[in-house]
């Protein structure tokens, strides 16, 4: 019997049906894993409109999908920054939305058309991934693949790794997740912790976020954490249309009650969001809204008991002062009192010792690593 022969193919993603195969290829990609938890494809969607997601205002993509005897078998986007670029003064291209079977001829294949096209932009190495900027979806899980992923966490088939490194890439650096719960968090040290930073800055007080005022309240954050972040990796400033964008599509979901602004006289020095996990309501979901998917949005989200600490910023003339492990406490102490038991801080860089030491000391345990490659083209 004559063996048919294997072929690979990569396609640029142009027509109707090449968009919907590029969106939908992770749902059937990932049936079989329990722990992957099907995103709202009305995201993914609008994570890909070139209209209305605003980093494309200052950003390029281009689609690719592989395709294994007819049948898909992978997907990535090459992507361009340019406000990254121009803030860190680099030629840098970035890949996303990353996603294969496992197979090295069907990654290195889609990595090499990707990279063909990034260096026929101009770009000398690719970072990634990110899905598509810095403010959205980045990493790959490499540790922690037993547990379900908080929101706006990836998870991913765990031989993604070895794929990776198969077709060139070098870890670029890591980045942790820490997990706290009412039953590890150590109260104690927190209490005392809390009494400390009150003597130090008697006129410290944390405020819930007032969302009747939510105009005013982004302006101090998106400036706050320009400022907190603008000496880390991978940092880019957020504009105004995109902070806006973020605080739409988030705003219906924020509990204030684990949703935080420091003020020192008055002043804005710090801030803490953390995000109730709908994770814990998309896993029993297929993705979509409609028909039935809305009734079970709004009946699974009232047994929500987890949070994610998705954004965080300190002015760099306040930080090593505590205020942050005051943000962790407040939400945590309010946290129980509305019913969450479980939070995660995500992300850390691993170079972010001072964030480590303050979830290692509040009780916190790493539960997952993420990693971020690079490669030069």
């Amino acid at each position: 019997m004559q063996v048919k022969p294997i072929t690979n193919e990569v396609t640029i993603v142009s027509t109707q049906q090449e968009k919907k195969n590029f969106l939908r290829f992770p749902y059937h990609h990932y049936e079989e894993d329990p722990y992957w938890v099907p995103p709202l494809m009305m995201d993914q969607k609008k994570l890909l409109n070139k209209k209305k997601n605003p980093f494309y205002n200052q950003g390029e993509i281009v689609q690719f999908l592989a395709e294994r005897n007819g049948i898909p078998s992978g997907r990535l986007a090459a992507i361009i920054d340019h406000r990254y670029n121009e803030y860190h003064n680099t030629l840098t291209g970035f890949f996303g939305f990353y996603e294969s079977i496992d197979s090295q001829d069907t990654t290195d294949l889609l990595f090499r058309v990707a990279s063909d096209w990034l260096r026929d932009q101009g770009m000398k190495t690719v970072l990634g991934p990110a899905n598509p900027g810095m403010m959205d979806e980045i990493g790959i899980l490499v540790e922690g693949f037993e547990s379900y992923p908080y929101i706006l966490m990836p998870w991913n088939k765990p031989y993604y790794d070895s794929l990776l490194k198969g077709a060139g890439f070098s870890k670029a650096t890591d980045l942790y997740a820490y997990e706290v719960t009412q039953d590890s968090v150590n109260r104690e040290r927190m209490h005392r912790a809390v009494e400390i930073v009150k003597k130090r800055m008697p006129d410290l007080h944390i405020r819930e976020l007032n969302m009747r005022n939510l105009k005013s309240e982004l302006v101090h954050i998106r400036h706050i954490f320009n400022e907190s972040w603008k000496d880390n990796w991978g940092f880019v400033p957020i504009t105004e249309e995109e902070f806006q964008a973020v605080a739409s599509d988030l705003k219906m979901i924020v509990d204030t009650k684990v949703a935080h602004i420091a003020e020192l006289n008055g002043q804005p020095v710090a801030f803490s969001i953390a995000l109730p996990d709908y994770n814990q309501v998309f896993r029993k979901m297929d993705g979509t809204l409609f028909p039935t998917g809305i009734f079970k949005l709004l009946y699974h989200r009232r047994y929500i008991n987890r949070i994610r600490t998705a954004l965080m910023g300190v002015l760099p003339e306040y930080r090593g002062r505590g205020i942050d492990a005051l943000l962790h406490q407040k939400a945590i102490q309010n946290g129980k009192e509305v019913g969450y038991y479980a939070s995660e801080l995500s992300w850390i860089l691993e170079s972010n010792v001072e964030m480590i030491r303050v979830a290692e000391k509040i009780g916190g345990y790493k539960s997952k690593t993420y990693r971020m490659y690079q490669m030069d083209l």
